[in-house]
């Protein structure tokens, strides 16, 4: 007998731990003390999540029931993530490099969460995965805007404009 909620509950952790592993990574490689500390913080939002999959997790293996969503609030590295941040960053070196994986880690979170979401028939699990995705869509979008600077950057700094 297979369950989907539990089937997507384990994915979601895995993928939750696995960021987590790749942010600590990042977060002890990077060479910019501002760069780690975002790394960092994207670690950390990674335990939260892992924390709140997981009490869904124990939860639903009880009784078949999702917890209802507490207000959390996130982006805890958004406020560091700014202009000077990217202007450490080597366009083609190791911090630039994470975040190009960071984008793929995090789409597929989206993928999963949104899909979940449309699918789920109980109420707080669907906003358990609304609330996963809407918050993973924010780091696509804002890791988009970080390479985007970065390319832009390298373009300019090599001469590659077209014009």
């Amino acid at each position: 007998m297979s369950d989907k909620a539990i089937e997507v509950l384990k994915s979601a952790i895995m993928l939750e731990r696995r960021g987590k592993a790749f942010y600590t990574k990042a977060a002890e490689t990077a060479k910019s003390p501002v760069v780690k500390e975002v790394f960092a913080a994207m670690a950390k939002e990674e335990d939260l999540h892992i924390e709140q999959l997981s009490q869904q997790f124990a939860q639903y293996r009880k009784d078949h029931t999702f917890i209802p969503m507490a207000a959390a609030s996130g982006d805890v590295y958004k406020a560091v993530l700014d202009r000077n941040t990217r202007g450490e960053i080597e366009a083609a070196g190791f911090e630039a490099a994470a975040i190009s994986a960071a984008m793929g880690m995090e789409e597929r979170a989206v993928k999963l969460y949104a899909e979940r979401a449309e699918t789920a028939t109980d109420p707080n699990e669907q906003a358990l995965y609304k609330w996963l995705a809407a918050w993973e869509r924010e780091h696509v979008r804002l890791l988009e805007q970080f390479d985007k600077e970065l390319t832009e950057r390298v373009w300019h700094d090599n001469n590659f404009w077209p014009f």
